[in-house]
Parts: C-alpha cells; sequence; structure tokens
C-alpha cells in the first residue's frame, strides 16, 4: 500500500510555498520525545524499519496528483515536481530495540527542505505508536519475571494496521509469539492460540468440547474458566488418565492468585505436576507484578488489551523540529519547548556493564562512549535494513544493561542523567539572546 498521501495538509502547503520561494535548502529535522509518560523511567525505540521503507518507497500516484490537482491550491509546476519526487537525503537513527530517553534525538533526516518536511506525518504517525507500545511491553517482559509472555491483543487494537505492528512490537520486545496470523506470516512470528469460551458453549457439556478438540489437535491448551474453573480442571485430570496429551490449562478469569494455585495442586496432586498453566484476561505490567507477588502460579501470560492499546500512557509525545539548515542553526524558544540547534548525536556511557548516562553533542563532536544513533540511507540510498530477529537481540541485550532502578514499573525519584555538551549549551544560549 503506497502512504505517501498519509501527511497533515499543512505539509504540502509549506512544501508548496518553499517551491515558489526557491527556499529548498539541505536542511536537518529531528524527531525527539519532550516527556516521559507517566510511570514510564525509560523508552524503546521502534517503527524505523517501517520508516526506512516508507522513505525509500516514498512516491506521489496518478490518482494522487489528480487529487491534489482537484483541491485547486497547487500550481501544475508543483504537481509536476511532486510526480518526479523521490528522497535524496540521509537518515540516521536509533536501532528498533534501543533504550532512549526525553530530549534525545532518535531520528534525524537530513535533505532538500521540502523532502524532509514531507515525512514529518508519516514519520510522527510510525514512530510514536510503535516506540509507545514497545515501552509498555518492556515493562510487562521485566514484570513477567522470564515467564513467556504471548500478544493476545488483535480484537482491542485500533486497526488492521495497529494490530499488526503490535505483534511485531511485542515479539521485538522479548514476548515469544502472538496470536495474530497475518502478523505472524508477515514478520515470521510464531503463532499460538488456545480455545474460546464460545467453543465450549457450542457443546452439551464442557467434557465433550475437550474431547472434541482432543481428537483435531494434539497436546493442546484447555480453557478451563468458562463454567467453574476447579470442575474445568477436575474434568482434564479425567482426560489425562485416559490417555490424551494436553500440553497446558488456560484461566482467563476470576482470581487469578487463588485459582492457579488451586489448579497447580489439583494436577500434581494426581501427578500431572508438567501440566502448564496459562493466565490471560485484562493483564499488563501492574496486574502481573500483583498476582507473582501473591503467589500466582502460571508457565504462561496471554496480553491483549491493555498492552496493545498502551492503555496507561495512550500516546507519546513525539515531535519533528528543524534544528539546522544552510543558514545555520535552528532553535525553537516557545515557553516549555526550548529546542537544541544543530545535527546531534548521543552517546552512551557504561559503567561495570550498566548504562550510566547519555551525552548529547554535536554531531561532529566524538566523545569515549558508544554512538546510538546509526545511518540507514544515505543520498537517498539504502544502507542497511533493519531484521526483527536482530531488533530482538538488541533490545534482549539492552535489557541487561539498564540499572536496577530503572527496572522498576513506577516511576523513580532518581532519573537517568542525559547531559547537554557544553559547546551544545553555549550555542543554545547564544542563539536565545539573539531573538
Amino acid at each position: 500500500m503506497n502512504v505517501s498521501m498519509l501527511m497533515d495538509l499543512y505539509e504540502l502547503t509549506m512544501a508548496y510555498s518553499y517551491f515558489k520561494s526557491s527556499r529548498n535548502e539541505i536542511s536537518t529535522f529531528e524527531v525527539f520525545i519532550r516527556n516521559l509518560p507517566e510511570n514510564r523511567n525509560f523508552l524503546v525505540s521502534a517503527g524505523i524499519d517501517d520508516i526506512i521503507e516508507i522513505i525509500i518507497n516514498f512516491r506521489f500516484e496518478e490518482d494522487d496528483i489528480k487529487y491534489l490537482r482537484s483541491l485547486k491550491i497547487f500550481s501544475e509546476d508543483f504537481l509536476e515536481y511532486l510526480k518526479k519526487f523521490k528522497f535524496t537525503g540521509d537518515l540516521y537513527a536509533m536501532p528498533n530495540g534501543q533504550i532512549y530517553f526525553p530530549n534525545e534525538p532518535v531520528i534525524r533526516i537530513t535533505a532538500p527542505r521540502i523532502q524532509a518536511q514531507m515525512f514529518e506525518t508519516i514519520v510522527l504517525n510510525q514512530f510514536n505508536f510503535q516506540s509507545m507500545i514497545a515501552s509498555k511491553c518492556a515493562r510487562i517482559t521485566l514484570a513477567s519475571r522470564n515467564i513467556p509472555c504471548v500478544d493476545f491483543s488483535p480484537r482491542r487494537d485500533h486497526g488492521i494496521d495497529s494490530a499488526i505492528k503490535v505483534a511485531k512490537v511485542s515479539y521485538m520486545c522479548g514476548f515469544i509469539g502472538t496470536s495474530n496470523l497475518l502478523a505472524g506470516k508477515l514478520y515470521n512470528i510464531p503463532v499460538y492460540g488456545t480455545m474460546a469460551h464460545s467453543y465450549i458453549m457450542s457443546f452439551d457439556s464442557e467434557e465433550e468440547a475437550f474431547r472434541e478438540f482432543l481428537k483435531r489437535f494434539s497436546e493442546p491448551v484447555l480453557l478451563i474458566d468458562t463454567y467453574d474453573t476447579i470442575e474445568g480442571a477436575k474434568k482434564v485430570i479425567k482426560l489425562l488418565k485416559e490417555g490424551y496429551r494436553i500440553k497446558g490449562v488456560r484461566i482467563d478469569s476470576g482470581d487469578l492468585v487463588k485459582l492457579s494455585k488451586e489448579v497447580k495442586k489439583i494436577f500434581e496432586n494426581e501427578g500431572f505436576g508438567n501440566i502448564k498453566i496459562f493466565l490471560s484476561g485484562d493483564l499488563d505490567e501492574y496486574v502481573i507484578e500483583n498476582i507473582l507477588n501473591e503467589g500466582a502460579v502460571a508457565d504462561f501470560f496471554g496480553i491483549g488489551t491493555k498492552m496493545g492499546t498502551s492503555s496507561d500512557a495512550p500516546y507519546l509525545n513525539g515531535v519533528y523540529k528543524l534544528v539546522e539548515d544552510e543558514y545555520g542553526f535552528k532553535i525553537k524558544t516557545s515557553p516549555q519547548k526550548l529546542t537544541l540547534p544543530g545535527k546531534k548525536q548521543v552517546y552512551r556511557i557504561y559503567e561495570n556493564g550498566l548504562m550510566k548516562e547519555d551525552i548529547i553533542v554535536l554531531e561532529d563532536d566524538k566523545i569515549n562512549g558508544e554512538p546510538l544513533l546509526k545511518k540507514y540511507i544515505e543520498n537517498g540510498k539504502l544502507v542497511e535494513r533493519i531484521a526483527l530477529e536482530s531488533s530482538r537481540k538488541l533490545f534482549m541485550e539492552n535489557l541487561l544493561k539498564i540499572p536496577p532502578y530503572l527496572k522498576n514499573i513506577k516511576t523513580q525519584e532518581m532519573v537517568y542523567p542525559v547531559k547537554i555538551s557544553k559547546k551544545l549549551l553555549e550555542i543554545q544560549e547564544s542563539l536565545i539572546k539573539s531573538f
């Protein structure tokens, strides 16, 4: 699907004015987050893979030009320019799976002004949503204490595209798979499924439903809470004693702590302690932490609504700002919206294998540390694609480097240090005084 027309109208009206006034100088825009959402101690970069593909394939089709002509606000020479549009600039970004913090440039685009301006809407659309979900998933992965999690969210996600992206991003952030078959097909993500309550209710009895399912599938996970969870577990014991092979049971409602303990005890007492217990039902990092603290027994978690919508923090305030052009450094001085000028890089400093601090510097300034922004497009040409498995590996490596105080699911008094180089601060102060 060509998504080049997914832009706010003002991107194109500004581009038109630039075109007519010959203001198409090389310019740099950067994406950054102003503030951490509530209870977030860090964020996770995501969506860079989609942004890269969109930019290198960005074009206007004939029907796009026809529609724009119908608006009667653009001249034919500008429409002709759009027909031949192709990105010729550079893109740097923190790779998918990288941990980042407010005010750090996460994406940097340098290109002729018209080109760079046009990408504002689509870049923020892809990055803000996917980074929001990735950051939620990272918290769930931490709270689950190495218990595998599966994405169960597509029926509650906000549309088809979001359901696909949630599956991809949750897998990147340590989930073992998704219930979403389309995402499984597109991204080669492992797919998982059990059964719905409607399946159990479609037969004359719960036991009959179990037997019918066992005729078709080897070692399934059976849903046992449609009527009475304990009685459902006892029916599973009966089937196990008859020789049926069953991997586990799912509990989707009720007191998950109490029920999971009782069900586990039933299976252990009958010699079937190897049966897995799959918990689901409005889970997120807060619920998971609470039930595990109270002794819940779980071998897997199915995570749906609250993860797929990031219910406690449903948006990121990522922005796309001009920081430099051929005339020099650029800065915004609005109250509470002061920006940092110039093309920038972020360096991460480690101590004893853990993240110690980040330092934001001008692009040409080199310091001892790990540079976080990588080049993905140069002069309009693809330098490197981002593979999902590589992103997953990077995220899991980063998770080991996060200092313990950032892993708490509540906001901490101690904030991760993000420093700004003295040179950059001096330039910012000079520009403020010049207005």
